[in-house]
């Protein structure tokens, strides 16, 4: 970890934040003191940069009301939004040949799948329907029947769509099964492996990475890496906080990423990402 007073001196312009796990809450919500300390650092001048899994359409209203919010970064870096207008600015997509591999690795390893395309995100019917007729213990139900949208053979659609696939999740709520799945997922050419919760294995494009899209927009709005603070908890986050000048990792962190970081904050119940901003940008 780099020195605390050192990390006070920096100039910071521009912050990305994960949502789930950091900057949101346990229930999915964002508290009034996380979205006070962006809109003051905004107020500033400085870029907030949403960096999420989600598709852009499963941003929820309350994350778009921010008024400080310029950026959204979705599907673990596959595209890039203007958040108020929705303009999709940067996109990166999977190797065709991949997303025929992953279609028969769902029946040879056993995983529900989760496909995203122009920034929706889809799956069977037969896994929707079972997360809304008896919950799911290992992630939000109300999330995904409201993210998510049942169509009745997702590996007809995903051959169907295999040029323009943002993301694919494959999901095991089985972690035995998962362990087993993860040599096969990983062995995978031309593409990035990486995973956001605990039952989960993502796979995204040969340079699809929160951190290749924040680089591109970086560019784009001028701002150098020393400049850059970025708040994470999981394992799709690594990369963004190891480039950036600051790097924070809320208390829940897991999958080793405050190995990585610069700096630990406060879980996400208790305004981690808040305090961050208030320490390291506000400076109070």
């Amino acid at each position: 970890m780099k020195n605390e007073a050192e990390l006070l001196k920096k100039n910071i312009r521009l912050v990305a934040m994960d949502l789930d796990g950091t900057t949101f809450d346990s229930a999915g919500d964002i508290s009034e003191r996380t979205v006070a300390a962006l809109e003051n650092a905004a107020r500033l001048g400085v870029h907030i940069v949403v960096s999420t899994g989600r598709s852009y359409a499963s941003l929820p209203k309350h994350i778009k009301d921010v008024s400080g919010i310029e950026y959204a970064i979705t599907s673990n870096g596959a595209h890039v939004n203007i958040v108020q207008s929705g303009e999709q600015i940067y996109s990166d997509f999977l190797d065709p040949e991949v997303v025929e591999e992953i279609v028969r690795l769902k029946d040879d390893t056993g995983a529900d799948i989760e496909v995203f395309i122009n920034g929706r995100a889809y799956t069977d019917e037969a896994y929707y329907n079972d997360v809304k007729e008896n919950g799911c213990p290992y992630r939000n139900a109300d999330y995904v029947i409201w993210s998510r949208r049942p169509v009745p053979d997702i590996t007809e659609m995903m051959i169907e769509h295999k040029d323009e696939i943002e993301n694919i999740n494959l999901i095991y709520p089985d972690l035995d099964l998962l362990e087993k799945a993860k040599p096969k997922v990983k062995a995978l050419k031309n593409a990035t492996i990486t995973s956001s919760f605990i039952n989960n294995i993502e796979v995204g494009g040969p340079h699809t990475s929160k951190k290749t899209a924040l680089l591109w927009l970086m560019n784009k709005l001028d701002v150098e890496a020393d400049e850059l603070m970025c708040c994470g908890d999981a394992p799709n986050d690594i990369a963004m906080v190891e480039l950036a000048g600051i790097g924070v990792a809320v208390a829940n962190a897991w999958g080793g990423l405050k190995d990585h970081a610069d700096y630990i904050t406060a879980s996400n119940d208790d305004d981690g990402v808040a305090l961050a901003i208030e320490k390291f940008i506000l400076k109070y």
